[in-house]
């Protein structure tokens, strides 16, 4: 099958409410091992976080998986992945899944995950497949055929499922990896850049091959394999973006023209210094495009402090601004105002 039409994408996004939510990990898990592997699957924190989404209003989560949380044990995954969906459906929350991911640490390794580091964001998040897979992909049938029986396997099992929004095969593919230096704390970062060409494109014809009821999409970031994936193969058109609302609004009106008439979600947001609900929610009203926020609950990813944590690591202190994030554990709201607004916001009728 052939990407969508303008015309099918449009049918498909106007059978939808206003798409609003947040990129949802569970504050028990660090990464996205720790938040599949059956040892560490915590339906009971997802079920009361994802309540605390919908009381806020909330009807969209983006979930991140991993390739080695299916490889380990395929039909549990399957299994948890459903006991998932069905969670968040029970709270009228639909769920966009990513495949692969090109962003922070470049080995994962299936097992107990490390804590995470004191006042670092993200210290345990992890990529999909990783840069070492990567390097070795084109040459790798064995690896070229585990990565594939996952993506057709999942898409196949739920492939008709109204519980899945739509399928996002790669989270900013040429990304940005680190390695972590003895004392725990990274030493080494780069960027993948053309590394991941090989494999966007096949994760591309694989899930085309199963057809899926549901959209395809890949995001637009800053990186030009990023862009041909987004604007030229995606369904729907996703954007990631952190900047000051006036640059939002520049891009969107720049994505409109380069994707006429295909509908836009913005799929990462929110780093308070630029980027805040109550500046952005109405910018994306305005123009329907759907938003999701990074983060929810403040837990063990720490992305209430800032990127540059990675360079200062060890503070113990509660910053000021909250990078990302909007709950507490306890549910309570890091400020109340922000929580009454998106409530009310998403009230309104676009």
């Amino acid at each position: 099958m052939n990407r969508w039409t303008v015309e099918q994408a449009n049918r498909w996004y106007q059978a939808q409410p206003w798409l609003v939510g947040c990129n949802f990990v569970p504050s028990s898990a660090i990464n996205q091992l720790e938040m599949w592997q059956s040892d560490t699957f915590d339906p009971v924190t997802i079920d009361r976080e994802l309540s605390w989404a919908k009381n806020i209003g909330f009807n969209t989560i983006r979930v991140f998986m991993h390739d080695l949380a299916y490889a380990q044990d395929p039909k549990g995954f399957l299994d948890r992945v459903d006991r998932f969906l069905k969670i968040a459906a029970s709270h009228g929350i639909r769920t966009m899944p990513v495949f692969f991911d090109d962003c922070w640490l470049a080995e994962s390794k299936i097992g107990r995950q490390p804590e995470p580091l004191p006042g670092v964001h993200n210290s345990g998040w992890l990529e999909s497949p990783g840069l070492p897979l990567l390097e070795r992909y084109p040459t790798d049938a064995a690896l070229r055929q585990r990565l594939e029986t996952y993506v057709k396997a999942v898409i196949t099992h739920f492939r008709d499922d109204p519980r899945i929004l739509m399928w996002d095969l790669y989270n900013e593919p040429g990304g940005i990896w680190y390695k972590r230096g003895e004392n725990g704390n990274p030493f080494q970062t780069g960027r993948i850049d053309a590394l991941c060409v090989p494999l966007l494109r096949d994760v591309h014809v694989w899930a085309r091959a199963i057809n899926p009821s549901q959209p395809l999409t890949c995001c637009w970031y800053i990186g030009p394999y990023e862009t041909e994936a987004a604007m030229m193969w995606s369904d729907v058109i996703t954007f990631h973006s952190y900047e000051a609302v006036e640059i939002v609004e520049k891009l969107i009106q720049r994505l409109q023209a380069e994707a006429p008439g295909r509908p836009l979600i913005c799929t990462e947001y929110l780093a308070r210094q630029n980027s805040k609900f109550q500046t952005h929610l109405p910018l994306f009203r305005k123009y329907h495009v759907g938003a999701m926020n990074w983060g929810f609950v403040a837990g063990k990813t720490m992305t209430i402090y800032p990127w540059s944590s990675w360079k200062t690591p060890g503070s113990t202190q509660e910053p000021d601004v909250w990078h990302h994030e909007i709950l507490r554990k306890d549910g309570t709201p890091y400020d109340p105002a922000e929580t009454t607004f998106i409530r009310e916001i998403t009230k309104t009728k676009t």
